[in-house]
């Protein structure tokens, strides 16, 4: 990687780690351009040079936060198998693990709830699209509107996940957190809760 690569990754880096931390210890709403250039020790006219105002760095901190997930979801992507291995919700509660302050900042709403929102809708169309991908695949036909799994599964895990993030220390291991709600969506709400036998009709 070129030198002057480097030093925009470093920049934007500082950046955002700026804005993720002082919108913890402030609310984002009061935090300002120049607080964000004083905590990340870089001038503003560097902070104009990246971006445009500071929601502007806020995409851009959801956009990485996601193409980094992203790439570390692809690989465990199989469309030959039956899927509910439980391994892409583990993989993103050790996204979230390692990126928790930034993961913290996004599932609160901060920004007038644009960066949960963006992230909300990110995985589930991505959710949708393997669902849909896998069923194609496997030749099922859905009882359910694939849209409507795919969001009430990311529902349960942006819930389950900002839960566990804000506990302190984590109420669970990632592991076992992970295992219930693959076990969740495989068995149901009806068993899960404590009921046996076949739902009534």
């Amino acid at each position: 990687m070129p030198p002057e690569d480097r030093r925009v990754r470093r920049t934007r880096r500082a950046l955002r780690d700026a804005l993720v931390s002082l919108s913890l210890e402030r609310g984002y709403a009061n935090v300002t351009v120049e607080d964000i250039t004083e905590r990340a020790d870089l001038g503003r006219a560097t902070f104009y040079t990246h971006f445009t105002d500071k929601d502007a760095l806020l995409d851009r901190v959801v956009t990485d936060v996601i193409a980094e997930l992203n790439g570390r979801l692809e690989p465990l992507a199989d469309l030959s198998e039956v899927g509910f291995t439980g391994k892409p919700v583990l993989e993103v509660f050790r996204h979230a693990a390692e990126e928790r302050d930034t993961y913290r900042v996004i599932l609160r709403g901060e920004g007038d709830g644009r960066a949960l929102r963006r992230f909300t809708e990110e995985r589930t169309a991505a959710a949708t699209a393997a669902f849909t991908a896998r069923a194609d695949n496997l030749g099922l036909t859905p009882r359910i509107d694939l849209g409507i799994v795919a969001r009430a599964w990311v529902g349960e895990q942006i819930s389950v996940l900002q839960w566990w993030l804000e506990t302190d220390p984590p109420p669970m291991p990632l592991e076992q957190v992970a295992e219930m709600l693959r076990t969740l969506s495989l068995r149901g709400r009806y068993w899960a809760t404590g009921f046996e036998g076949e739902p009534p009709a």
